[in-house]
């Protein structure tokens, strides 16, 4: 006879979604790096009763994925159940609506965001590989809807690739739960966002034609031409094979959880050779993060410098960006994680965020000044990062239509806008 198992008893559930939280906010702001220890320790409990409510650091993590899943499958059913009562006309505010909601939600699991945006770390179970890889399809479900009844209604182009509209919508209402946005209120960000992908910041509609022969794009291209071709870039060297290797074991696993003896596994040497070769980790980011940034700033000179619109010049960065990542994957992925500030903090890594910031406040101010760009608060850190963040086009929309689709998409999301004008 089978005995049936006790249910658990309300002080443990408040219990186990008290070591959530704390967890959740850990992860969030140091990554896995965190240890059951110190989770415990900042619970004000024992690691020895954590154990009773988790068996591991990856049980939490998987919890927390589950958590922000669940969320998301609720949102998004909910969210396509409102539509049959709204009219085609609001769609608009009904996007904004769904878009502040995934925001507020991505801000409120951020741990679970981050987790998700990185390929799970080597060695990690079947069920968090699987976890990490869902896509959100309740909520790009409920997007494209919306987006649709606003075509219906006549509010939304019908020249654009609703179902890629919609993945952007939902992936860059997601990143507000990372660094980026770090300190902004999910809901300001999201209507800054809203406005962008609905609206576009141009005043006036841009043409491709006179966006290709912008002396920004050509000074880009320019500086694209400069960089090493992929099979160029393979080393023969043995430092050079190292390097590469741990920028690729860094790009697939995150910053935060590959370590020196990952790389040198990889590498087929031992622990004490890398280390004589590369360096610390700390020293390996800054090498990398100068390499990289060079290349990237390099282009961001190019286009600002250029003389040309602001408009022209934001089109110039979206291509720059595009490159960047194709290109350069594994930096991308890095930089990616110092960007969220999970990464210790490491001086003169060779571009300054706060500095490109500073630069892209000034454009937009003064594109704002000549009516060329329409933003509210164009001198805001708050405008400036989220312009930074949407010419940056997500690296599946990127593979699936191609680089040159991407452009174009870029254009039309960033400054043309969605809606009808």
């Amino acid at each position: 006879m089978q005995v049936a198992a006790a249910s658990p008893q309300p002080s443990e559930l408040r219990r186990k979604a008290e070591i959530l939280e704390t967890a959740s906010q850990l992860f969030a702001s140091r990554g896995m790096r965190i240890s059951l220890e110190e989770i415990a320790g900042a619970c004000g409990i024992k690691p020895g009763s954590l154990y009773h409510h988790f068996a591991s650091k990856e049980a939490i993590v998987v919890e927390l994925i589950q958590r922000y899943h669940d969320a998301l499958d609720q949102l998004g059913v909910h969210a396509t159940a409102q539509l049959a009562d709204v009219d085609p006309a609001n769609a608009e505010d009904q996007i904004l609506v769904l878009a502040t909601a995934i925001a507020d939600l991505a801000s409120r699991h951020s741990a679970a965001v981050q987790f998700t945006f990185y390929e799970p770390p080597g060695g990690a179970s079947q069920e968090l590989v699987q976890l990490a890889g869902l896509a959100p399809t309740a909520i790009q479900t409920a997007m494209l809807k919306t987006l649709e009844l606003g075509e219906s209604g006549g509010r939304i182009r019908s020249d654009l690739d609703l179902p890629v509209v919609s993945d952007r919508f939902c992936q860059a209402m997601l990143h507000v739960g990372l660094g980026l946005f770090h300190g902004f209120p999910p809901d300001k960000v999201a209507r800054t966002l809203c406005s962008i992908l609905l609206h576009g910041l141009a005043v006036a509609y841009p043409k491709d034609s006179q966006l290709d022969r912008s002396k920004a794009l050509l000074a880009v291209k320019a500086v694209i031409k400069t960089w090493p071709k992929p099979d160029e870039a393979i080393p023969t060297d043995r430092a050079s094979m190292i390097y590469a290797i741990a920028k690729r074991e860094l790009g697939r696993r995150g910053y935060e959880v590959t370590t020196i003896r990952d790389i040198a596994a990889a590498v087929g040497l031992g622990t004490g050779s890398v280390y004589r070769i590369i360096g610390s980790k700390e020293e390996l980011l800054t090498s990398i993060m100068r390499d990289f940034s060079e290349k990237a700033v390099d282009g961001w000179s190019a286009a600002l410098g250029s003389g040309s619109t602001a408009v022209e010049k934001l089109d110039a960065v979206a291509w720059l960006q595009i490159n960047v990542m194709r290109r350069f994957y594994d930096e991308f992925k890095i930089q990616l994680a110092w960007m969220r500030q999970t990464p210790p903090d490491i001086p003169n890594l060779g571009w300054s965020f706060p500095a490109l910031v500073k630069q892209v406040r000034a454009e937009l101010a003064e594109g704002v000044r000549v009516g060329e760009l329409r933003l509210d608060k164009p001198s805001s850190d708050l405008a400036a990062r989220c312009v930074i963040g949407m010419t940056w086009i997500p690296e599946n929309i990127v593979a699936e239509i191609g680089e040159r689709a991407a452009f174009g998409h870029a254009r039309d999301t960033v400054l043309r806008g969605i809606a009808k004008r």
